[in-house]
């Protein structure tokens, strides 16, 4: 009886041991589709952790996201609106300046700085836990976009005092913030790549975005600029963001040769921006 049961446990099948080797790609430029796809909860899981993190033990809470973009319309509106009285196409200068706050400073610039230093943050996931390193920047972008809406709240409600009723444009505002969510993208990956290297990147970024901020038809109307440096004010993609969301919300007319080079150069920034980040990935874990 011994023999028997002893024969039938030498007969039993092993268990196979499967093994997961990995290393860094060599190829210039690969986004591994496929891999992005199979870790597309944690993106979701990294955004909703940075919004909890942003607001967590605040007394106002989301207020914040409001609180920001209106208070700099207020400024903005005092001195550049009636000290300065800087001209607005024919439209009330509040509602002229904050639908230009809410896509650059509410999402562009806010992704920008929440992603720049997001790396570093997350050291010890980058060098302990293997998943898709974009993911961590591109997480810092996507919850600007919370933000975005609820401040886009308060536009809604300028829009119905001032009795602004949007017309056929209003479709294509979708596409202006996918312009933007390019254009944040592509920057951020930049910087928090680079930032991984040279850790001063973070101390620039702030300055970076304030330059930014007055090369982009914010405070004025890009009618002041005439030809040829009207279409050479497109070389900055934000540009066409901000004429776009106005024309799309409030019937302003802007060039489209001006948008269309915006498109063009938020593209090529956002391309490089992979391209370089997929070269740099392979070098975080050590570098950080």
């Amino acid at each position: 009886m011994a023999s028997t049961i002893e024969e039938r446990t030498l007969n039993l099948p092993q268990a196979e041991t499967y093994h997961t080797h990995i290393e860094a790609s060599n190829n210039w430029f690969s986004l591994r589709f496929k891999e992005i796809w199979m870790y597309r909860e944690l993106l979701f899981f990294l955004t909703w952790r940075d919004i909890k993190i942003r607001y967590k033990q605040t007394v106002l809470g989301f207020t914040w996201a409001i609180l920001q973009p209106v208070m700099t319309m207020v400024v903005f509106s005092i001195f550049f609106g009636r000290l300065a009285r800087l001209d607005s196409e024919g439209i009330p200068y509040p509602l002229f300046n904050y639908a230009a706050i809410l896509p650059f400073t509410t999402f562009f610039e806010n992704g920008i700085v929440n992603s720049t230093n997001s790396l570093v943050t997350n050291a010890n996931m980058v060098t302990k836990v293997y998943f898709p390193r974009i993911f961590v920047p591109v997480s810092g972008v996507l919850s600007s976009l919370v933000d975005f809406f609820i401040a886009f709240t308060v536009l809604i409600g300028m829009m119905i005092y001032y009795q602004y009723t949007p017309g056929i444009g209003v479709l294509l505002l979708p596409l202006f913030l996918l312009l933007a969510l390019i254009t944040s993208l592509g920057v951020s990956l930049w910087m928090s790549a680079l930032n991984v290297k040279y850790r001063d990147v973070r101390f620039v970024v702030p300055f970076l975005m304030r330059f930014w901020f007055f090369a982009t038809p914010i405070t004025y109307s890009s009618s002041l600029l005439e030809q040829p440096w009207l279409t050479l004010y497109g070389l900055n993609p934000m540009v066409g963001v901000v004429e776009g969301f106005r024309w799309a919300l409030l019937g302003t007319n802007p060039p489209q040769a001006t948008i269309a080079l915006s498109a063009i150069i938020a593209l090529i920034i956002f391309v490089t921006g992979l391209i370089y980040f997929n070269r740099t990935e392979k070098t975080f874990a050590d570098v950080i």
